[in-house]
C-alpha cells in the first residue's frame, strides 16, 4: 500500500464495531496469567499472542529471553519510501492476592458499571459482545489495562484497517515485553541482540496512563526508578525496655530522625544537591500548567488536604527526582509486640530519578548525608572493634530498580507527528495533552540506548484503571478512542 497525506480517519461508530468484534478474544487473553515469574504462563501469552498477530497478517518471530520470550511482529512487504515505527507494549503482568479482588478470580474477566452510590456492580457480559456499548463500562482483570488493552485495541485497528482499504502511512514493528513488571531486566541486552531485525527510525511506546480527563495523550519522558536499604543498629541484642530504656540508643527512633533530617515539612527533600540538576525554563513551565489537571479533585481522590510542595503544580511535581519511604520495620507491632529495645531498625527507599539525576548522583548524596549526621557506615552487622569505636552504626546501598530515565523534547519529529495524527483522529479543541515526563517508570531508557532511535510514549488507558493493584480495569470508552488513535498512528506518514 502507499502511503497518503495525512493519516486516514476512523470514526468513533466505526472504532466501536472493531472493538466489539475483538472483545471476545480480549476477554480470552485476560483469562491467562501473565505473572513473569511463571515462565509457562509468559509463553501461553505469547503463544496467543503469536497466533493473533499472524491471522491479521503480521509476520512473527518469538525473542528467545531465558525461557520468557518476548514477541516481535512485523506487516510483510514494507515499503522503501516509508519510515518505520517501532510499536512498543507489554504481554507480563503484575502478581496478584485473589481475596483482594472484588470478584471471582482476577482471570474471570467480568464487566461491571457504577452504581448510583458510585460503587461498581457485575453485569452481564453479553452485551459488551453484541449490544450498545456504554463507554463508562469496565473490564475487571489483571492487565485489563496494564498492558492488555493496548495490545487488543492495536490488534482492532488493524482489523479496522484492513475493513477500510486505507493506505499505511509508515512500515509497522510491534515488539511485545514479557517481563516489564518485574522492571525489563533483559530487554537492552535481547534488543541488541535483534537489532537488525527491529531496526526503526522511531519508536512508539503504548504504556501508562492518560490524562484523567481521557483526552488523547502524549509523553515525552519517564522518571526512572531505583532502591535503598538503610539499616541502623543498636546494641547486639534487643534489650528488656524497663532495664536499658533511657540508657540504650533506640535504633528505630534514630532511624526516624534520620529520615525526618532528609525531608522538611513541605515534603521536599533537603539532601544537599538533591535537586540541583533539574533545570526548568519557561516554555517547559508554560506547558506543564497548560496541563487540565483539576488538582481540586485530585486531592478530594486522594484524601489528602494539601500536596507537597516540590512543584508549582502536579506536573512540575514530577520533574524532579523523589526520596520515598516505602517500608519501615524494627521490632513488632499489635500482638507481637514486646517490651523491648530493638537491636535495628530497617527503611526501604525508592527513588524516582531524572535524565539529569540518576541513581548513582541521587544515592551517593543520600550517603554523604547519612554520614554527615553522624553515622559510621558499615557493609553489613558491625563487629565488636566498630560498635567500641562508633557511636553511630548503619548500613546504607542503593542501585537502579526497573529502568533509567529517559526524555525527549516536545518539539520533537516524532512527537510532531503523534501529535498531529491524535489532532486528525479527534479534533484540535480541546488539543491533545502533552506531559514532559510522568511519575511511572516503563523502559524507554534501556529500548532507546539499545536501538538508538528516538521515541514519543502514547498511553491509552483510564487513569484510574487500578494498575498494578486489586480491581484492575479498563474503561471502555477509551478501549474505543485507543482503536482511533494507533488507526491515525499507522496511517499517518511520517
Amino acid at each position: 500500500m502507499g502511503a497518503g497525506a495525512g493519516a486516514a480517519e476512523l470514526s468513533a461508530t466505526a472504532a466501536a464495531r472493531h472493538a466489539q468484534a475483538s472483545y471476545r478474544e480480549y476477554f480470552d487473553l485476560l483469562a491467562l496469567p501473565n505473572d513473569a515469574i511463571v515462565p509457562a504462563d509468559v509463553r501461553k501469552n505469547v503463544e496467543f499472542l503469536e497466533a493473533s498477530f499472524r491471522r491479521r497478517g503480521f509476520d512473527t518471530q518469538q525473542l528467545a529471553n531465558d525461557g520468557k520470550p518476548m514477541l516481535f511482529a512485523a506487516l510483510p512487504g514494507a515499503d522503501p519510501r516509508r519510515k518505520t515505527v517501532l510499536f512498543y507494549m507489554h504481554l507480563d503482568g503484575q502478581p496478584v492476592i485473589p481475596a483482594q479482588w472484588a470478584q471471582k478470580s482476577p482471570w474471570v474477566p467480568v464487566l461491571k458499571r457504577r452504581t448510583a452510590k458510585g460503587d461498581w456492580e457485575e453485569i452481564d457480559p453479553a452485551p459488551l459482545f453484541s449490544g450498545p456499548v456504554d463507554p463508562e463500562w469496565r473490564v475487571f482483570g489483571r492487565s485489563s489495562a496494564d498492558d492488555k488493552a493496548p495490545i487488543m485495541m492495536f490488534l482492532a485497528a488493524f482489523d479496522a484497517l484492513k475493513a477500510s482499504g486505507a493506505a499505511l502511512g509508515v512500515n509497522v514493528k510491534v515488539v511485545l515485553d514479557s517481563e516489564e513488571e518485574k522492571g525489563s531486566p533483559s530487554i537492552g541486552k535481547v534488543m541488541a541482540a535483534h537489532r537488525e531485525l527491529l531496526r526503526a527510525d522511531a519508536i512508539v511506546i503504548h504504556d501508562g496512563p492518560m490524562h484523567a480527563t481521557n483526552r488523547p495523550t502524549l509523553v515525552f519522558g519517564n522518571r526512572g526508578a531505583a532502591k535503598a536499604m538503610l539499616t541502623v543498629y543498636g546494641a547486639k541484642v534487643s534489650l528488656h525496655s524497663g532495664h536499658y530504656g533511657n540508657y540504650s540508643p533506640n535504633p528505630a527512633q534514630r532511624l526516624a530522625s534520620l529520615l525526618a533530617s532528609m525531608k522538611d515539612d513541605q515534603g521536599r527533600v533537603t539532601v544537599p544537591g538533591y535537586y540541583d540538576r533539574v533545570r526548568l525554563g519557561d516554555a517547559e513551565r508554560a506547558i506543564m500548567a497548560a496541563v487540565p489537571d483539576d488538582e481540586a479533585a485530585m486531592l478530594r481522590r486522594l484524601g489528602i488536604a494539601r500536596p507537597d510542595q516540590v512543584g508549582a503544580n502536579y506536573q512540575e511535581a514530577m520533574q524532579y527526582p523523589s526520596l520515598n519511604v516505602r517500608g519501615m520495620a524494627s521490632a513488632a507491632v499489635g500482638d507481637k509486640v514486646a517490651n523491648i529495645v530493638p537491636d535495628s531498625a530497617v527503611a526501604e527507599l525508592d527513588l524516582r530519578t531524572t535524565p539529569d539525576s540518576d541513581a548513582k548522583y541521587l544515592g551517593k548524596l543520600i550517603e554523604t548525608h547519612v554520614q554527615n549526621q553522624g553515622y559510621h557506615l558499615v557493609p553489613g552487622a558491625p563487629t565488636d572493634e566498630d560498635r567500641r569505636r562508633y557511636e553511630k552504626l548503619a548500613t546504607f546501598s542503593y542501585q537502579s530498580e526497573g529502568g533509567n530515565a529517559a526524555g525527549t523534547p516536545i518539539d520533537s519529529a516524532v512527537g510532531r507527528w503523534a501529535y498531529q495524527a491524535m489532532v486528525e483522529a479527534f479534533g484540535a479543541k480541546p488539543e491533545p495533552v502533552r506531559i514532559r515526563m510522568m511519575g511511572g517508570t516503563v523502559p524507554t531508557a534501556e529500548i532507546v540506548e539499545a536501538l538508538g532511535v528516538p521515541f514519543a510514549i502514547v498511553p491509552l488507558v483510564n487513569a484510574d484503571n487500578n494498575q498494578h493493584a486489586s480491581n484492575e480495569n479498563m474503561r471502555m470508552g477509551n478501549y474505543m478512542d485507543g482503536i482511533r488513535t494507533i488507526y491515525s498512528l499507522v496511517t499517518r506518514p511520517f
